[in-house]
């Protein structure tokens, strides 16, 4: 039973890291149009930061500073942020397909960086040896698992209430209807390159954030934690989610994440030897089926954007209705 506890805390606080991901990437691509094809490059700069600024001293390696574990996770996600300034200036003002590209590009780059930059990063071994936050005060492997859930939860319920404001905002407003018509919002006297080039940083800082929680659970990161298919399945979580739907985003976490999981037990545990060598091919085909099978039942996710219509009440002050789009 401690068994059972252990997993299903250790599976709701990946999924919950994730879901932070996937929130950022909802901003970018769900409310302001912006193809990021290179979420790890993000998430990954953030968790590196965090843990060369809050690590150990590291013989002939840079970082071990032992800064205070929120200083170093701030410090991730502002790094990512920095990183999305650079990236952004030359990239969003590009089509979606050419942003794409080029984000993705940014993502192989970061992982050949730290997989070469041994002094920085420790190279293809990693870096490892973190000291969580008050796990030597609790003492107790599960109680500090619980504590490390109840967490990551909060980040999850602090940047889901953050952007649902700010989506809700006439700042968010603005973002749709760059999103929807650009010209028309140049019309109106709008900068779409410059609030493009804020969503595109305000949703790396939320990655970085997740990268900086995911390297402070496992005390660990390596180039291979920035493999491309992190990216794959983070956009499947809000494609599968519903984007432009903060709780679509956060549900398509759980749902892909969940049968990500479920099929890699499923398959080490009943399919025969000569299948399991094959298991992780299998599961990139099982998500690819899940987004194909959701796009085609439903294209715009299971809990779709809801469309706003803003309306002018009895008082004379405007008011907002909601209606679901239809899938």
């Amino acid at each position: 039973m401690i068994g059972f506890a252990s997993y299903l805390m250790f599976f709701l606080t990946i999924t919950a890291i994730l879901a932070i991901a996937v929130l950022g990437l909802n901003l970018q691509w769900g409310n302001a149009g912006i193809f990021n094809g290179g979420v790890v490059a993000f998430f990954g700069i953030g968790a590196y930061v965090m843990i060369i600024l809050g690590g150990p001293v590291r013989a002939g390696e840079f970082g071990g500073f032992q800064v205070v574990w929120p200083i170093a996770l701030l410090g991730g996600a502002a790094a990512a942020g920095a990183l999305a300034y650079i990236v952004g200036l030359a990239t969003t003002r590009l089509r979606h397909d050419y942003l794409a590209i080029a984000t993705f590009g940014v993502a192989v780059a970061m992982e050949a960086f730290v997989r070469n930059a041994t002094y920085l990063s420790g190279g293809a071994k990693g870096i490892r040896g973190f000291e969580r936050p008050l796990e030597e005060a609790i003492g107790n492997p599960f109680l500090y698992n619980v504590f490390f859930l109840v967490l990551v939860v909060v980040a999850l319920a602090v940047v889901y209430a953050g952007l649902s404001r700010l989506v809700a905002s006439p700042y968010g407003r603005l973002l749709r209807a760059i999103r929807e018509d650009e010209t028309a919002a140049k019309a109106l006297g709008k900068n779409p390159a410059r609030v493009r080039l804020e969503a595109f940083i305000i949703g790396a800082v939320i990655m970085g954030l997740a990268g900086g929680l995911y390297a402070t659970f496992y005390a660990f990161i390596s180039p291979q934690d920035l493999a491309p298919i992190l990216t794959f399945q983070i956009w499947a979580m809000l494609i599968v989610g519903g984007a432009g739907n903060n709780r679509g985003a956060v549900l398509g976490t759980f749902v892909v994440w969940g049968c990500w999981v479920a099929s890699g037990f499923g398959l080490a545990s009943f399919a025969p030897p000569h299948i399991q060598i094959y298991a992780g091919t299998i599961q990139y085909i099982l998500i690819g089926l899940i987004i194909v099978i959701a796009l085609l039942l439903r294209p715009r996710g299971l809990l779709p954007e809801q469309l706003q219509i803003t309306t002018r009440t009895t008082s004379g002050f405007p008011g907002r209705t909601n209606q679901k789009l239809q899938n």
